[in-house]
């Protein structure tokens, strides 16, 4: 059988993985739009957890299999549509994540000085497409709309010391901007309580170690806290009292740790946590042109737990800040006419990875279930999917008995648009040349930002 993956973040290579390692005839092509592989794991992972992104070397295992291609510089649904790669291969699976992010839907959210977290996150690790963002870092007040790890990476990324991201591979352009920040309190905005949280104990515990930088937890967000959490699943219930520490600790209350709260009393940065307000406006400049703070509602909580709903209490506040990132959350887009979208929830209607009413084809990853979860989640939802093509291929659902051609099909297609496919050995070339640049400045690796220049590297 001949099956094609779209999309080579992680969704893309946990599906060929399983499906190589599951069936000892399979051979599986990935088509990726970027020339370069890996997705989130490359622009989306944050430049300061390199172990994250350990799972590259396995992913490159998969892409060196003599049983797998990798067709890189491909856009799918532009280049080629998806009922041509349903007639080159017996098997089509969209692994193609989420590409865009959701919007506030509020007044002021174009203004000057607001960003996605999406274009900021992408714009730090190299991701061609928001390498201009030039974000205005000349405020000492930074908004984060969010409570997910996303968001804590932002925040984290903004008050980082210098000489701990210049070990890193963040990009050598965003690496000079925050040079020059301004920016030293960050606060990072929910619409719902302590217990909603969607950040991890990791992340939280990274950001109250950061150097130089002191947590600001106002202590009754957290009163009584203690007892409603009693009963909660163990990570939720760690995160959670990890707050209520860090909320109620005074500085130099711990005689062996009175030096550390007191350095970090006196840190020249800071940022908490803000709980219940749900932004109503990005408030405009004088002269309207870019954002110098946010009216939120304050909101009250209906239910508990995770199914807490935010409304609103009729009360507001403004706030003063001069960058808004909002992370609320990416979001998948149709690829193409042909394949069924359900626009409501920015998924494609599947049932354990099969595309309802399309035979032959599949989906994994975000676009499957929603952007949520982390690297491990993807793997086990892409070897969800690759188990039901498996089940189909053995229980004879898919047809075999035409020969389908496969990528000899789609090059005649390609070069008859005049695209030219990267190959993996091309992008290792890029790799090399990336890993060397970065190893002149003392990093792991200097991204290239610029699609044209890598194509330039690999003779295109």
């Amino acid at each position: 059988p001949r099956v094609c993956v779209v999309g080579s973040g992680p969704a893309g290579f946990y599906t060929a993985q399983h499906i190589l390692k599951h069936h000892g005839g399979a051979q599986v092509d990935i088509y990726e739009k970027l020339p370069v592989p890996f997705g989130l794991v490359r622009f989306g992972v944050a430049p300061d957890h390199p172990e994250v992104k350990n799972v590259i070397n396995t992913f490159t295992q998969t892409a060196r299999s003599e049983r797998c291609a990798y067709y890189g510089n491909v856009t799918v649904g532009r280049d080629v549509t998806v009922p041509e790669l349903r007639q080159a291969y017996h098997a089509v699976v969209l692994s193609y994540g989420a590409e865009d992010n959701r919007v506030l839907g509020i007044p002021g959210e174009n203004l000057s000085g607001v960003y996605s977290a999406r274009e900021f996150v992408g714009w730090y690790n190299g991701l061609p497409e928001n390498r201009d963002l030039k974000p205005d870092l000349s405020c000492e007040t930074a908004l984060v709309l969010g409570h997910g790890n996303v968001a804590l990476d932002i925040a984290r990324i903004l008050l980082s010391p210098l000489q701990l991201l210049r070990k890193t591979d963040i990009t050598d352009s965003s690496l000079a901007a925050l040079a020059c920040s301004k920016v030293k309190r960050v606060w990072l905005v929910g619409r719902r309580g302590p217990l909603q949280v969607a950040f991890t104990i990791k992340e939280l515990r990274e950001m109250i170690n950061l150097p130089g930088a002191r947590a600001v937890l106002n202590p009754a967000d957290f009163t009584g806290l203690e007892n409603a959490v009693k009963d909660a699943p163990r990570p939720r219930k760690r995160l959670t009292e990890l707050m209520i520490k860090t909320a109620l600790e005074k500085p130099g209350e711990k005689p062996v740790e009175a030096q550390a709260a007191a350095a970090q009393a006196a840190a020249p940065r800071e940022w908490g946590l803000k709980f219940q307000r749900s932004p109503q406006e990005v408030l405009p400049t004088p002269d309207g042109r870019r954002a110098r703070g946010i009216r939120m509602a304050l909101t009250r909580l209906e239910g508990s737990g995770d199914s807490a709903k935010a409304i609103p209490t009729g009360d507001m506040e403004e706030l003063e800040c001069g960058l808004v990132l909002s992370s609320i959350g990416y979001r998948s887009l149709p690829l193409d006419p042909a394949v069924p979208f359900d626009t409501e929830r920015g998924i494609i209607p599947n049932s354990s990875g099969r595309v309802e009413g399309v035979p032959g084809l599949y989906c994994s990853g975000w676009v499957k279930r929603g952007p949520t979860g982390v690297i491990i989640t993807t793997m086990n939802d892409s070897f969800d999917t690759a188990q039901s093509l498996l089940e189909d291929l053995q229980g004879g659902v898919l047809d075999m008995s035409p020969s389908r051609e496969g990528f000899g099909a789609v090059e005649s297609i390609l070069r008859s648009r005049g695209v030219r496919p990267v190959s993996f050995s091309d992008w290792e070339k890029i790799d090399a040349a990336e890993v060397a640049r970065g190893k002149a400045a003392g990093k792991p690796r200097e991204k290239i930002v610029d699609p044209a220049e890598m194509l330039r590297l690999v003779g295109h």
